[in-house]
């Protein structure tokens, strides 16, 4: 197998860590035929260490210039080359750094809004809510706010909730949620007596 992009695809790969498995799978070859592509690619083209993400093709082209300037009989070239592979390990490091930040920086987001999902059900538990959805009856007037309910109704609510351990103001309308259950209590205690 003649050194090209796809041998370089398949160094390039076991080299950022992918498993000889992995790549045989991903470039279907076989057992021997990586094998000949990492001995060809270590005979044609030398390891900078510069990591994935390149192209392979620009991988080569690099490689080859490096390769060329490394074994320059100036030492100033020489030296460049040097400063150029360290350059490229660097970068190659930070891509790294930055891409699991990403990572981790996804997992908090998703972390927080679990966390605020949560708060929010605990919320609605200690108001006295359920931890379920609550799903009103809209076949009672009381439920689709079809009518007013009078100052007499809303204390004798406030008094129901209270009693069945909900936390409500002294005066004022209380909570929908209050409202809601107090109205499918009543509702299903009218149910029953007929």
């Amino acid at each position: 197998m003649p050194a090209n992009a796809f041998t370089a695809t398949a160094v390039s790969m076991l080299t950022n860590g992918d498993s000889p498995d992995r790549v045989r799978e991903t470039l279907g070859l076989s057992e021997n035929e990586l094998a000949e592509a990492v001995q060809n690619a270590g005979q044609h083209t030398p390891d900078t260490g510069a990591g994935a993400g390149e192209g392979a093709a620009e991988r080569d082209g690099i490689d080859a210039l490096l390769g060329w300037a490394e074994n320059h009989t100036s030492a100033s070239i020489r030296t460049r080359a040097a400063r150029v592979r360290t350059a490229l390990t660097e970068l190659a490091e930070r891509r790294c750094a930055d891409q699991a930040q990403r990572e981790a920086e996804k997992r908090v987001a998703r972390a927080k809004a679990e966390l605020e999902a949560a708060q929010a059900q605990l919320r609605q538990v200690k108001a006295g809510g359920h931890t379920t959805a609550t799903s009103s009856s809209p076949s009672t007037p009381a439920a689709t706010g079809a009518h007013k309910r009078t100052s007499q109704e809303l204390a004798a609510i406030r008094t129901w909730a209270r009693a069945h351990g909900y936390q409500v103001a002294g005066r004022g309308n209380p909570p929908k949620t209050v409202l809601d259950a107090y109205d499918a209590a009543h509702h299903t205690t009218l149910a029953e007596a007929s």
